[in-house]
């Protein structure tokens, strides 16, 4: 199971992932509610992976995901979106993010792709 930092602006959806995640056996490590806090939280903890909303104040999920890649070019980094953000999701998977899970979350569909996700 991972060490896993939790990044999303709204604590209903780290909350709701979370408990998706703790009931998989996976450790939260952190939780960060923007870009910036994001890539602080990264550096200091060093997660087996995070799960990055797309869309937050200040620095996006996307410009984090840069940051965090450049930092540590093997980071595993998974996208959370809402559904109709295929553009976004394009441009994460071409930044380097390992993959991607849609809201409203699905436990077992969250749950596979973060095995996935660790497994590669």
């Amino acid at each position: 199971m991972g060490r896993i930092l939790i990044v999303d602006d709204t604590l209903f959806m780290r909350t709701l992932l979370k408990n998706i995640l703790f009931s998989g056996g996976h450790d939260i490590v952190g939780e960060a509610a923007d870009g910036d806090e994001a890539v602080a939280k990264y550096r200091d903890l060093k997660p087996d992976l995070v799960t990055m909303d797309v869309v937050m104040p200040k620095v996006n999920g996307i410009e984090a995901l840069k940051q965090i890649r450049a930092m540590d070019p093997g980071a595993r980094v998974v996208m959370c979106t809402a559904v109709g953000q295929e553009q976004m999701v394009k441009l994460a998977i071409k930044t380097g993010a390992r993959g991607y899970i849609v809201k409203p979350f699905q436990a077992p569909k969250v749950l596979e792709e973060i095995k996935n996700v660790l497994g590669s």
